[in-house]
This record gives C-alpha cells, sequence and structure tokens, in this order.
C-alpha cells in the first residue's frame, strides 16, 4: 500500500496543479467546452488558492490536488484530481474514505459536484456510497451527489 499524505499548497504549486488539472481532467473539458489553453489557465488562476488546496502526496510525490469546504451545513468537496498514473490504485478511495470521515465527525452531509460526461467519476463516487441528488449548470452538465451521514 502506498504511503498518502497531504500538505498545504503554496503558491509555486499553481503550474503543478494547473498541469496536473489537464492530465487528469483535460479530456472532460474538451468534451464539453473545448480545451483552450489561455482560458483554462486565466480559470485556474481565478481559483487557485494556496489557502484552502491540499496535494496529494504519494510515496514522497506530488500526485494530486484535494479542495475540501467546510460550509454550515455540508462538507463540499471542491475538488479531488490524481496524476493518471495514479489512478486506479485505490489512492482516490481511501481520499474519500478520509473526507467522509470528516464529514460524518461534524455530523454533517459530504457533497460534490461531477461532470455529466465523466461517467467513470460518477461509478466511483457511486461506489463508495453516493447518491446523485439533482443536475445543474448549462445543459445540465454539472450532477450533484450527495453522502449523507443519515445511512
Amino acid at each position: 500500500m502506498s504511503a498518502i499524505s497531504l500538505r498545504p499548497a503554496t503558491p509555486a504549486d499553481s503550474e503543478f496543479c494547473f498541469q496536473l488539472h489537464k492530465a487528469a481532467m483535460g479530456d472532460y473539458v474538451a468534451a464539453i467546452w473545448g480545451w483552450d489553453d489561455e482560458d483554462q489557465r486565466g480559470y485556474h488562476e481565478r481559483g487557485f488558492d494556496p489557502a484552502r488546496w491540499q496535494i496529494v502526496v504519494v510515496d514522497g510525490t506530488d500526485a494530486g490536488i484535494l479542495v475540501v469546504e467546510y460550509r454550515a451545513n455540508e462538507v463540499y468537496l471542491g475538488r479531488i484530481e490524481l496524476d493518471p498514473r495514479y489512478q486506479g490504485r485505490g489512492i482516490g478511495a481511501q481520499l474519500i474514505r478520509s473526507v467522509v470521515d470528516i464529514a460524518a465527525r461534524r455530523d454533517q452531509d459530504l457533497v460534490l459536484d461531477v461532470l455529466a460526461v465523466n461517467t467513470r467519476a460518477q461509478a466511483f463516487y457511486q461506489r463508495h456510497g453516493f447518491q446523485e441528488t439533482g443536475r445543474h449548470g448549462e445543459n445540465d452538465r454539472k450532477i450533484r451527489m450527495r453522502f449523507s451521514r443519515q445511512r
């Protein structure tokens, strides 16, 4: 089993996070909007917040991003992305279980949005107990999923 840890992101991680997003999500973004490097870089720069982002470290190597928001009534999983070389190895499952545990300790549901075109991620979340609660965005491009503490 790989050693998995989290470290706070720093401003120096911005390019790593952008390249990771491109590798992990680029095909899905391209399927909906088309991938425009300049547009995507601007979107990344507006959203990148080292104070809230964590870097997933696997066996000493930066391998992913985790962004969790602690809201008044729920825990929101804003982003979980792994470099494709690290996908399918149980790392995402371990991360999801840890965030589910955090939400349970807070006595809150865990909520996330997934792109409708990302059927692999939808299946992953369903296997981990999430249920679709609605769709939103232009042409219902995003699926809201919830792991309810009332299980």
